[in-house]
């Protein structure tokens, strides 16, 4: 079996690489093993060193990763730079703290001496997704390789290349040479590689059928498992809102990575009082955006990543009308080469269409009015996800409340949409998963919480 990149804006086929075999994976998950019982002994301030080098290398070489990412996915140009210095933003964080979020803590206890101290598990296997194709691993990466664990990766199988350039930066920066391993595999191979004795948890960013896939045989395994998966997040735009605020920063929620983002503004809960002037302003602000070639200096949108994801939209977006929504702006397909697919508008979306209760992987923004703020929170948290929403109110004590009280969700921003921050807690509930990354409590996801007790 091989796996092969197709460019999403020409159809292009980029590479072809071939499936690593059960022997070739065994071999790198011992090899990986080795190179982790020599680093889980190095101390905060060596692994920081070589944090911060990897740091440098990203910054260095970000105009190429991106032009990569660009090529196998389709991300802009621009927006790819970004990532790669938001990764390099995640590096330095954990190198700068991640001694302070694991020195050991004191227990008062009838012992002469007790603690609980911090101490890595050992190999992790990440499972991550096409969307961010380097954000997504540093965010794993950098806490899990700093608290002392090691790292094989098996990426989305359209960006292999993004994953071979993490593992080389990662050896550029001086890292153990095996600390960090790509396992060129598909996804039916996944099951095998928890199995392997030497992986101790696991971490996954994807769907929920693939979230569920690798909980379930991690769980028979009793290995530890975190899970970031879909959203359709509710973004509340209550009657005082500052409706031009609402659109502008709407539309850059919902349009970031092409639609493409777990985090992505989805459900737009508008109330009825400021809907129509709210429509008019998000088309607009939608309508706005620069959809071209991703190697294009100037475009803000590029394709889907794949022509079949392209079309599951459209699917969902034709379903959505059928049960009665309206489309205000875009729902076609364009009549050119690559899988793009243009902002899109839906209004009268309710329960029971696609475009409300499932997950929409793309540029396609669903307005659904109700009377009243009662009746925006209890329609917001009418969802099987809980990864994030907002907010859209000029009273902050108000936007504070509904936020921190009555949203059932991992994240609520209030006046801008939703992104993830190293300093932050970054994860949801219901079926947008469970445990967090990055902040302190993500970089003890995947460490023993062991007690020390001297009598």
């Amino acid at each position: 079996m091989s796996l092969q990149t197709i460019n999403p804006a020409t159809g292009e086929t980029l590479a072809t690489y071939e499936e690593m075999t059960s022997d070739e994976v065994r071999s790198i998950i011992g090899k990986v093993h080795e190179a982790y019982l020599g680093w889980r002994l190095t101390s905060f301030r060596s692994r920081a060193a070589v944090m911060h080098q990897a740091a440098q290398v990203l910054r260095s070489n970000a105009a190429e990763y991106a032009r990569l990412m660009a090529e196998e996915m389709g991300k802009p140009v621009r927006d790819g730079v970004a990532e790669v210095q938001k990764c390099a933003v995640g590096c330095d964080y954990y190198a700068e703290n991640a001694e302070h979020f694991l020195a050991p803590e004191i227990a008062k206890t009838e012992a002469r001496k007790s603690f609980v101290a911090f101490r890595p598990l050992g190999i992790v296997l990440a499972v991550m997704p096409w969307n961010f194709p380097f954000w997504q691993v540093f965010r794993f990466a950098a806490p899990g390789l700093m608290a002392g664990n090691a790292a094989v990766l098996k990426h989305a199988s359209n960006v292999p290349g993004c994953a071979l350039a993490i593992e080389q930066a990662f050896r550029k920066a001086g890292f153990p040479e095996n600390l960090f391993r790509t396992l060129m595999i598909g996804s039916r191979s996944v099951d095998t590689v928890i199995e392997h004795p030497l992986i101790r948890a696991a971490t996954l960013t994807g769907s929920g059928p693939a979230g569920r896939a690798v909980a379930s045989k991690a769980g028979a395994l009793l290995k530890k498992t975190v899970l970031e998966l879909g959203g359709s997040d509710p973004y509340l735009v209550l009657d005082d809102a500052d409706l031009d605020l609402a659109a502008k920063v709407g539309a850059k929620g919902r349009l970031v990575n092409s639609g493409q983002s777990c985090i992505a503004a989805k459900r737009f809960i508008v109330v009825e009082k400021v809907r129509r002037q709210f429509e008019e302003l998000f088309v607009s602000q939608m309508s706005a955006v620069k959809v071209g070639d991703p190697l294009g200096d100037n475009t803000q949108m590029g394709p889907l990543a794949r022509h079949d994801l392209r079309d599951t939209v459209h699917r969902q977006v034709e379903g959505s009308i059928a049960k009665g929504a309206r489309c205000l702006l875009g729902g076609t397909i364009p009549n050119s080469r690559g899988a793009y697919y243009p902002p899109t508008v839906l209004t009268d979306v309710s329960k029971g269409m696609p475009a409300f209760d499932e997950e929409v992987f793309g540029p396609v923004a669903a307005v659904v009015p109700v009377k009243d703020e009662e009746q925006a929170i209890e329609t917001a948290n009418d969802s099987p996800f809980g990864l994030g929403g907002g907010v859209f109110t000029r009273d902050l004590a108000r936007g504070e409340h509904i936020a921190a009280e009555l949203i059932d969700s991992g994240m609520v921003f209030v006046n801008e949409h939703v992104s993830s921050d190293p300093r932050l807690p970054f994860g949801g509930i219901k079926e947008s998963g469970y445990g967090r990354e990055l902040s302190h409590y993500g970089i003890k996801e995947f460490v023993n919480i062991k007690t020390v007790y001297v009598a």
